[in-house]
């Protein structure tokens, strides 16, 4: 295709780019380079019978004032970056020469919401996605499997998650792990514990979040995978079985190779939507010991009078970051994948 025409095809999907992801991270950089505006205090002396008094009161016109006049707030540079909040560059030196040995300085570090939050994010992400991907093809191969009769029925109830909203679907299996839900109270006739709580113990919220994650993601995966095999050709699959292949070696040589395509392409989505994980720690009122980036971000605009917003956008600018590295080496993949059958 020529270039001009080919210009000519791609410029609206260019533009629409342009206006809505790079515009919009352009914006979130430059503000993560300023704070808020400090409060103008104003000191006031009282004078009395018994002596002067001072007291102190912020001076809200002149705040406002200051406001309107530099909306963005008080240039910080990269500063936002490297504060306790974020990277903690300092505390984390101070708490490598302050540490006795590496699970030492690992405590210290998770005391540190940054890093506390990544920890969890980077767990999320890798434990979540590769179970996905395989329990995704797991059933999707049991469900190709069935007569076409149940077929249609189970395909309805393995996409049931996907019809739940997340954050409903997470307050749901919020109150079913209390003790008092289905789930809690079997727990603990199970084990003949009445103090036995999935909510009280960090590990335990952990697990739960991560079976969350995966009964929620799975049944994308499915109809991905599932979808995938319908393109399987039969002629490969039949001249398999005729060289006396096993079941469990035509998936292996031929259908797992037939679907890494589409291998690629879940893991792709779901790498980006595990690193996000938010709704399931506010479902689960899980902050206490669980908590994400984009939970950070959360906190940090959820303030009537006080919202950070250059705390939020650093902590954005350092998401992107975080999902780019991760998609890195799937893109880097890909692309030697396409100039190999190019050539």
């Amino acid at each position: 295709m020529p270039h001009r025409t080919f210009l000519k095809f791609m410029w609206p999907s260019l533009l629409v780019m342009f206006l809505l992801i790079a515009l919009p991270i352009v914006s979130v950089f430059v503000q993560s380079l300023y704070v808020e505006h400090e409060q103008i205090v104003l000191e006031t002396e009282n004078c009395g019978p018994f002596g002067c008094k001072t007291t102190v009161a912020v001076d809200r016109e002149a705040t406002d004032k200051l406001r309107e006049e530099e909306p963005l707030g008080r240039f910080n540079g990269m500063d936002t970056y490297t504060n306790r909040s974020h990277l903690a560059f300092q505390e984390l030196g101070e708490a490598w020469d302050a540490s006795s040995s590496m699970g030492d300085f690992v405590d210290r570090m998770m005391n540190l919401p940054f890093y506390k939050a990544l920890v969890f994010t980077l767990a999320y992400t890798f434990i979540v996605t590769p179970l996905v991907i395989v329990l995704g093809l797991v059933v999707a191969l049991c469900v190709n499997a069935l007569p076409k009769l149940v077929k249609g029925p189970t395909i309805f109830l393995s996409l049931l998650p996907m019809i739940v909203t997340p954050l409903i679907g997470s307050l749901i299996l919020f109150w079913m792990i209390d003790a008092d839900g289905v789930i809690g109270a079997t727990l603990q006739i199970w084990f003949n514990d009445d103090s036995l709580s999935l909510k009280a113990s960090p590990t335990l919220t952990w697990i739960t979040l991560f079976i969350y994650g995966i009964w929620s993601s799975v049944p994308f995966s499915f109809i991905v995978f599932y979808a995938g095999l319908q393109t399987v050709p039969t002629d490969t699959l039949e001249a398999s079985m005729i060289d006396g292949a096993s079941r469990w070696e035509t998936i292996r040589f031929v259908v797992i190779p037939h679907m890494a395509p589409l291998v690629t392409f879940v893991a792709l989505m779901q790498l980006m939507d595990n690193f996000r994980v938010f709704e399931p720690i506010v479902g689960f009122a899980a902050e206490a010991h669980a908590t994400s980036l984009s939970w950070l971000i959360f906190n940090d605009l959820r303030g009537t009078d006080s919202q950070l917003f250059g705390s939020a956008a650093s902590t954005s600018m350092l998401t992107i970051l975080g999902v780019a590295i991760l998609l890195m080496p799937v893109f880097i993949r890909t692309w030697r994948d396409f100039n190999r059958k190019s050539a």
